[in-house]
């Protein structure tokens, strides 16, 4: 298995230079440049031009490229022309919190979804799985924009209970305790409806798992032997059942992790999010392009982990 890891590892090398290259073309390709808006009140068009060859933005895109691959060797992504400040600091703190984000997210979704998958799939047919069902369905239906609109302006705004932007009241000083809490009580309601607007795959695949597995040979044979539902389910249907939910778990993540951008954006939610929005807008290209290589190998680092979970869950399976 470890060879194998490696070889999906080495393969990720030529897939992320693939996509630094077509998104630092891309950046160059768009209309202005990361000087643009920034600085551009109060300068003179030689002061602007100095400072576009300062900083090699007259240079041709390869020749950027390449100077800026031999500075990330090195550990600087560069300089962010809005924060003025290194671009891996600065995404290395908003990581942080777009991580615990992602993290509480993923609990809440599992914490709901694997119950009401086991009720519905186990009660096939009854009123509890109609319910959860057509709950499901209701979700998959709605945007996830829409979701966060309407639990922002209904938990937020209209009842208060929970803060509508931020991760922290100003109010607290780091390394203390109510720090802590706050930054919690600040993620509860995006990470809320994160994890609820994700549930409904989750249940559909535990629920459709469920039923197939009552539904073999070896339950059958199981009943015949006089062994008890209870067990029957517990070791045989439940175990099979949870295999492709667990494969999904890397998936699942990542997912959350990427999917942070209009989470955060309507949450005002300091992540990565948050800032690759930012970022586009201001055209703060060292960021923006930052971004998407980490975005893009978090994609792949899913995929692997789903794959290392499946055959860690399942001995039978061997990652190939």
């Amino acid at each position: 298995m470890w060879k194998t890891i490696l070889r999906r590892v080495l393969i990720m090398i030529p897939q992320l230079i693939l996509l630094s290259v077509l998104v630092f073309m891309l950046s160059k390709m768009m209309p202005g440049d990361p000087l643009t808006g920034n600085f551009s009140q109060g300068q003179s068009a030689a002061q602007m031009a100095a400072l576009r060859q300062q900083y090699g933005l007259n240079d041709p895109w390869y020749i950027q490229y390449f100077k800026w691959v031999g500075n990330m060797f090195h550990g600087d992504l560069g300089q962010s022309f809005v924060y003025k400040r290194s671009v891996t600091g600065l995404i290395g703190e908003r990581a942080v919190n777009t991580f615990w984000l992602a993290l509480m997210s993923t609990v809440i979704l599992y914490v709901i979804a694997i119950p009401a998958g086991i009720i519905a799939g186990r009660y096939e047919g009854t009123k509890r799985d109609s319910a959860i069902s057509v709950g499901s369905f209701i979700l998959m239906a709605v945007p996830p924009f829409v979701f966060y609109l309407l639990g922002l302006i209904f938990f937020g705004f209209f009842l208060q209970w929970f803060p509508t932007g931020g991760s922290v009241s100003s109010t607290y000083n780091p390394g203390t305790l109510g720090y802590f809490w706050d930054r919690i009580y600040h993620m509860i309601l995006p990470a809320l409806v994160a994890g609820i607007i994700t549930t409904p795959s989750t249940i559909q695949y535990l629920r459709t798992g469920v039923i197939d597995n009552t539904r073999q040979d070896f339950v059958r044979t199981a009943r015949s032997k006089g062994v008890p539902d209870r067990v029957i389910f517990n070791k045989h249907i439940l175990r099979n059942s949870l295999l492709p939910i667990a494969a999904f778990m890397g998936n699942q993540i990542t997912m959350l992790l990427g999917g942070s951008v209009i989470l955060e954006t309507v949450f005002s939610y300091p992540g990565m999010g948050q800032l690759f929005v930012s970022s586009m807008t201001s055209r703060d290209y060292p960021v923006v392009i930052s971004l998407v290589l980490l975005f893009g190998f978090l994609t792949l680092l899913g995929n692997l982990l789903s794959d290392i979970i499946m055959s860690i869950v399942d001995p039978r399976i061997r990652i190939e």
